[in-house]
């Protein structure tokens, strides 16, 4: 590839490159690591606060966009017995602790945890909160899907302490929504908004998406600005994710009806137009939030992190997730456990962990997370303050820099040339105009990634 090469075969480069919410990524790892793995690497936690994540992997009705790890819920027998596991799991794993581990985040993801009773909502939070102690002030957040949402589920919310909940919306036009399965009125969502700040939820992010099938210019920024009379805390504005080989489900969206490359960026950059003219801040490549929003702020600081929920404002260097296909982060490395529900269940009906793979983190891999973890949430590279905290571990990746500096070196240095603004010898960033590219200077770091053959999620 020349020097100089277009926007559009850079956006073609880039949309190989990994989303990078860990490093190495999850497609690299391995039976390497198992339960032993995990349970040694609890054992050995610092007395420091953690995160927490649950995989509630259900939905009332499969939307046909997504490509998580989810099923259909017709009968709620299969979910009662599915949280029996996760309160085992949850017991299990602070059992491994050393003492009783404080969380300062809990974070309930899917599928639809809204699927859940109130009397089931109330019932897993007292197990949680008798397996790990939640600090005075921890952040416990919630996905909702509004067509879920009852009054009834909205109290028993409020009663375990929720305090940010994550919309989805993917779309307000009638049309992209029958096109993706997810039938939601902008009323419905408004009121299972209010409904939620009446009970005292002070943080609200909205998830909307574009690149969606029929959707165009118009439909969109008709869509944004319903979502931006709602004015939510912080928006995650994700690229449609076209990953048929991947989610079968998506087999039912018709390709055809999809926005092409240079749609998908003009429609990226009327969002973001949108939301910074409406007074919210650009955090990162694809979220959006409010000047005195947490995200924002840690954005300003530099203290912008990047795990499986994308960006975030946690500190905690230790993640523990429970449930199917769950992903755990510890300072020892990754562990995840088994992705089939039934393969879970049995793994914890026998009083085991759930864990089926996983990567242990050598020293190359901290230094080279660090500089992409930067690079994704900064939109810069510090040659300086890498050597500063690795010493002469950092020379592959100053090496890797002065490559991408100079242009040199193959895809993607030459790809990139003339689209980093030096800042040092051995420093970098990205100017705004170059930061939907920021996968791909991420890209440049790993060492296990061959982006000519990968096939990561279709975005821009």
């Amino acid at each position: 590839m020349e020097p100089n090469s277009s926007s559009d075969a850079l956006r073609a480069l880039s949309r190989r490159a990994p989303r990078y919410t860990s490093y190495p990524t999850a497609p690299h790892f391995t039976d390497a690591v198992g339960p032993q793995d995990a349970a040694r690497w609890l054992a050995a936690l610092p007395d420091e606060p953690v995160s927490l994540y649950l995989h509630i992997p259900f939905c009332d009705t499969l939307c046909w966009f997504c490509a998580c790890r989810t099923q259909g819920a017709t009968r709620h027998a299969p979910v009662a017995r599915y949280l029996e596991h996760l309160t085992a799991e949850a017991a299990h794993l602070a059992r491994l602790a050393p003492g009783r581990l404080r969380a300062a985040r809990m974070h309930w993801g899917g599928g639809s945890p809204t699927v859940l009773t109130p009397d089931e909502i109330e019932s897993l939070a007292a197990a949680l909160r008798a397996a790990f102690e939640l600090t005075d002030d921890a952040e416990i957040a919630v996905e909702i899907d509004p067509r879920d949402m009852t009054p009834e589920r909205l109290d028993a919310f409020a009663r375990i302490g929720l305090n940010r909940a994550s919309i989805g919306v993917q779309d307000f036009d009638p049309v992209v929504q029958k096109a993706i399965n997810r039938m939601q009125g902008w009323e419905m969502t408004r009121d299972v908004i209010e409904g939620l700040r009446a009970r005292g939820v002070r943080g609200v992010n909205i998830d909307a998406l574009y690149g969606l099938p029929f959707q165009t210019e118009s439909s969109l920024r008709a869509t944004l600005e319903r979502l931006i009379a709602l004015r939510p805390d912080r928006v995650a504005l994700y690229g449609y994710a076209h990953v048929p080989w991947m989610a079968r489900r998506q087999r039912a969206i018709p390709a055809e009806a999809l926005p092409g490359p240079a749609e998908r960026m003009a429609q990226a950059a009327l969002a973001a137009e949108l939301l910074t003219a409406a007074g919210y801040e650009a955090v990162g490549i694809d979220h959006f939030a409010l000047p005195e929003d947490g995200l924002a702020r840690a954005a300003r600081e530099g203290r912008l992190r990047r795990n499986f929920q994308g960006y975030t404002d946690d500190p905690h260097p230790t993640l523990i997730g429970m449930g199917a296909s769950a992903i755990s982060r510890a300072p020892q490395g990754y562990w995840q456990n088994a992705a089939a529900t039934s393969e879970y269940q049995n793994r914890i009906g026998a009083g085991a962990l759930a864990v089926a793979r996983g990567r242990a983190l050598s020293l190359d891999d901290r230094v080279r997370a660090h500089a992409i973890e930067r690079i994704m949430c900064d939109f810069r590279f510090d040659g300086a303050e890498l050597r500063a905290r690795f010493g002469d571990f950092a020379e592959p990746c100053l090496a890797i820099a002065r490559a991408l500096i100079a242009g040199t070196g193959g895809e993607p240095a030459s790809a990139l040339a003339g689209r980093l603004r030096q800042t040092g010898p051995e420093s970098f960033e990205l100017p705004p105009e170059s930061r939907p590219f920021a996968r791909l200077a991420a890209a440049a770091f790993d060492a296990y990634l061959e982006l000519g053959a990968a096939r990561h999620s279709q975005v821009v």
